[in-house]
C-alpha cells in the first residue's frame, strides 16, 4: 500500500480527520476501497476505471486522496450543478477537514458569464418579447453592477433556456477578444486566469473536452501543467466527445449573426446601408430553409435531406446568402472589431456548411473565402462520406430550428491521444460503467487499452431495503395495446405505495399517453415539460405522493432521498432510438469490421442506461423502494440476464401480493 493510500484511508477511517471534523459522517468499508485504488492510480501517474454504486461516497473518495498528493488536479463533472456542488459544498468541507490550503477555482464555459459588451449591445437594441423579459433583462443590469465574477448561476431567477442569456453573454464565435474595449474587466478571462493559477480546478465535461479539442474559446489552454484528472460521472464522456471533435452550425448561430451584423454596422457611418440588405437576405434564407425541412423525419442522415430537392436548393440559397455578406463586410472589418468579428463568423459556418455539404472551398473562391459565382451544390455522389470515413453527417429539426453536425464515429483515439500526451494520472468513475460485470465496452469507447480497474459494489442492504417487481402476463413492448396493459399493470403497485413514484419512459409519445390515462388518479402528476426540470422536481419532492413522469433525460439527475420517490418504474428497457444516425452509422462500421453490432454496442449501451434510472430509486441508508421492470423480454429473452446480472443485488418477485406486503412493513 502506497503512502498515499494509506494517509488517505486514515483520514476517511474511524477516527479520521473527516469522522471527527465533518458532522454527520460516517465511514464505508465501501469508500474506503475506492479511496485506496484512486491513491495508487494518483501515485503511480496510472489511469483507473472505477465503478462505485451508487451510496459509495466517490466525492469524498476522490477528494481526500488528490487533496493529500498536493498536485494540479483538474475536477470534471457531468453537468454545471453538480460542478456548483462540487466547488461550493463538498470540496471546502473536505479541505477544511484536512487542514490543507490548496488554492481551488471554477471555470466554466463562457456562455455562463455576463459579457459586458453584449449586455451594453442588447441595452441600445432592446428586443425583448414580454414585459417578464423586460424585467429580467433590468434585474440582470443591476446585477451586473455588483457581481464580482459575473457567473449567470448567481441569477437564480433567470431561467437556463432564458432567451435573454445568449444576448449577454459570448460565444467563441462573437467574442472579440482582445479587440474588446472591456476585456481588461472580462469575467470569462478572469475565471481562466484564477483557473491556471489554482491546484485544483472544477471544470464539467463540456469545458474539459473544448479544451481537449484544441478550440480554447478563444484563451490559453488550462490543462496543459495537471497531474490528475477525476472524470466523475465518467459514462457520459465518449457521446459528448463525439460532439466536441465534430463540428456544427445551426439555425441560432446563424440568426445571431444576423442580428449581430445588424447591431455593429449601426455604429460605423455608412455601414448600415450596405450590411442591412445581405443581412436580411441571410435571414430570409434561414428561415426559408426551415420551412422547406418541414417535411423531414426530426433526425436523419445528410443523405436524406439533401435528397428533397427544396431542402438542397434551400441550402444553395443558404450559402450563397452568407458568402455575399462575408463578402460585404470584407472591406468594412477594419473598421470595427465588432464587424470584423461578423466577417470571421460569416467565413466560419460558410466554411462548415461547405464541409457539411460535401464540397471544400474550390478554386473559384477569392483569397476572403467568398464565392465569385453562384455557388452549386454538390451532387448525390459528393454528398455521402468517403470509404473508410469515419465521420457521420446528419441533422436534426426542434420545434422552430435546425442543426447540421459532423459526428465522428469513433474518438477513443484523440481522447488516448491527449490522455497520453498530458503524462498525468486519470481516475473515470461512475456509479453506471460496467456491462455484466466488465468494462471492455466503456474502455474500448474511451481509449484505454488496459486499465486498472475497480468494481465497488453500492454498501446500501438492496434485499432489504428494495424489492425488483415484474410484472407478469404483459405483451411485447412494440404490440399493440401495451400501453393501456402497462397503466393497468402499474396501478395496483402506485395504490399500495400512495402515489410517491417515478415512471421512466423510452419515448415521448409513451409518456404523454401515460400522462392522459393517469389524469383523474388520485395522486398529483407532475410530467416532465409542464414546467423547467428543477422546478418539477421541486414540486414533486414536495408533494409527497406525487408521481412524477419522465422520459430518457430524466434517467440522470433526479435525486430524490426518503419516501417521496418510493417507486421507480420502467416501461422499456432503453435500447437507442432506432431514428439516430450516428448510433446507426456505429452498428454498420462494427458489422463492416466483423464484429456484433447488438453484442458489442446495442445490448452494452442499454444495460447502462437502465442502471442509470434504476440508480434514482435508492438513494441513502434509510431509503426503501420498489423497482417495477415492465418489459417482459428481460425473462422471455437471453439477453434479459445479462441487463439483470449487472443490477444490484434486489429481491425479486412476480406476484403483487409481495409490493403490497413490501409497503405494509
Amino acid at each position: 500500500m502506497s503512502q498515499l493510500s494509506q494517509a488517505s484511508r486514515e483520514a476517511l477511517g474511524e477516527g479520521g480527520a473527516l469522522a471527527v471534523r465533518l458532522e454527520q459522517f460516517v465511514p464505508r468499508q465501501a469508500q474506503l476501497s475506492l479511496t485506496a485504488a484512486i491513491a495508487d492510480a494518483l501515485e503511480a501517474r496510472d489511469t483507473l476505471l472505477a465503478e462505485a454504486g451508487t451510496g459509495t461516497g466517490k466525492t469524498f473518495a476522490y477528494l481526500v486522496p488528490v487533496l493529500l498528493s498536493g498536485m494540479k488536479a483538474i475536477l470534471s463533472t457531468g453537468t454545471r450543478a453538480l460542478q456548483d456542488q462540487l466547488f461550493h459544498r463538498d470540496l471546502p468541507r473536505v479541505r477544511a477537514a484536512l487542514g490543507v490550503g490548496h488554492s481551488a477555482a471554477l471555470l466554466k464555459g463562457r456562455a455562463n458569464y455576463l459579457c459586458r459588451y453584449r449586455l451594453g449591445q442588447a441595452r441600445g437594441a432592446p428586443q425583448f418579447a414580454s414585459r417578464e423579459q423586460v424585467d429580467q433583462f433590468q434585474r440582470i443590469v443591476v446585477w451586473s453592477g455588483r457581481t464580482r465574477h459575473g457567473d449567470m448561476a448567481e441569477l437564480e431567477s433567470l431561467p437556463e433556456d432564458s432567451p435573454l442569456l445568449p444576448l449577454v453573454t459570448s460565444t467563441v464565435d462573437n467574442c472579440l477578444g482582445t479587440e474588446c474595449p472591456f476585456w481588461d474587466d472580462c469575467f470569462v478571462v478572469q475565471a481562466r486566469q484564477r483557473a491556471q493559477a489554482a491546484d485544483i480546478v472544477v471544470v464539467n465535461h463540456h469545458l474539459l473536452l473544448a479544451d481537449l479539442a484544441l478550440k480554447q474559446e478563444g484563451f490559453g489552454e488550462i490543462l496543459p501543467g495537471a497531474q490528475a484528472f477525476v472524470i466523475d460521472e465518467a459514462h457520459q464522456l465518449p457521446e459528448l466527445a463525439a460532439n466536441f471533435f465534430g463540428e456544427a452550425f445551426g439555425l441560432r448561430p446563424l440568426q445571431e449573426l444576423v442580428g449581430d451584423a445588424f447591431a455593429e454596422s449601426r455604429a460605423v457611418p455608412g455601414a448600415l446601408a450596405q450590411v442591412e440588405p445581405l443581412a436580411r437576405a441571410l435571414d430570409f434564407s434561414v428561415r426559408q430553409l426551415r420551412a422547406a425541412m418541414e417535411g423531414l423525419p426530426p433526425r436523419g442522415t445528410r443523405q436524406r435531406a439533401l435528397g428533397s430537392p427544396a431542402v438542397a436548393e434551400g441550402f444553395d440559397t443558404l450559402m450563397i446568402a452568407l458568402q455575399d455578406l462575408a463578402g460585404v463586410l470584407a472591406p468594412l472589418a477594419a473598421a470595427a472589431p465588432g464587424l470584423d468579428a461578423c466577417h470571421a463568423r460569416a467565413r466560419e459556418i460558410s466554411g462548415r456548411l461547405q464541409r457539411w455539404l460535401g464540397q471544400a472551398p474550390g478554386p473559384g473562391e477569392d483569397q476572403d473565402g467568398v464565392a465569385s459565382a453562384a455557388f452549386a451544390i454538390p451532387g448525390p455522389e459528393s454528398r455521402v462520406p468517403a470509404p473508410g470515413s469515419s465521420d457521420v453527417f446528419w441533422y436534426e429539426l426542434t420545434a422552430r430550428g435546425f442543426r447540421c453536425q459532423r459526428t465522428p464515429l469513433d474518438v477513443s483515439a484523440p481522447l488516448r491521444q491527449h490522455r497520453q500526451a498530458s503524462h498525468a494520472a486519470w481516475i473515470f468513475t461512475s456509479a453506471t460503467l460496467a456491462v455484466g460485470g466488465g468494462f471492455d465496452h466503456i474502455a474500448t469507447r474511451l481509449g484505454l487499452d488496459d486499465p486498472h480497474t475497480l468494481l465497488q459494489p453500492s454498501p446500501f442492504d438492496w434485499p432489504r431495503q428494495a424489492l425488483c417487481y415484474q410484472p407478469p402476463g404483459l405483451p411485447d413492448p412494440n404490440a399493440r395495446g401495451y400501453g393501456t396493459a402497462l397503466i393497468a399493470a402499474l396501478l395496483p403497485v402506485l395504490h399500495a405505495s400512495g402515489g410517491r413514484a417515478f415512471l421512466l419512459f423510452a419515448s415521448h409519445r409513451a409518456l404523454r399517453e401515460a400522462a392522459q390515462a393517469l389524469r383523474d388518479a388520485p395522486w398529483p402528476l407532475f410530467v416532465q415539460g409542464q414546467a423547467p426540470r428543477a422546478t418539477l422536481l421541486q414540486r414533486f419532492r414536495e408533494s409527497g405522493n406525487g408521481v412524477l413522469l419522465g422520459s430518457a433525460s430524466f434517467r440522470e439527475g433526479v435525486d430524490v432521498v426518503g419516501e417521496a420517490l418510493s417507486v421507480v418504474a420502467i416501461d422499456k428497457l432503453p435500447f437507442a432510438a432506432p431514428d439516430d444516425p450516428v448510433f446507426e452509422a456505429r452498428l454498420e462500421a462494427i458489422r463492416n469490421a466483423g464484429g456484433n453490432p447488438f453484442r458489442d454496442e446495442q445490448l452494452p449501451q442499454a444495460v447502462i442506461a437502465l442502471k442509470q434510472g434504476v440508480g434514482r430509486l435508492i438513494r441513502s441508508e434509510s431509503d426503501r423502494g420498489v423497482l417495477v421492470l415492465c418489459d417482459p423480454r428481460l425473462s422471455s429473452k437471453a439477453y434479459g440476464r445479462t441487463f439483470l446480472q449487472s443490477l444490484p443485488p434486489f429481491a425479486r418477485t412476480r406476484e403483487v401480493a409481495d409490493v403490497q406486503a413490501f409497503f405494509g412493513q
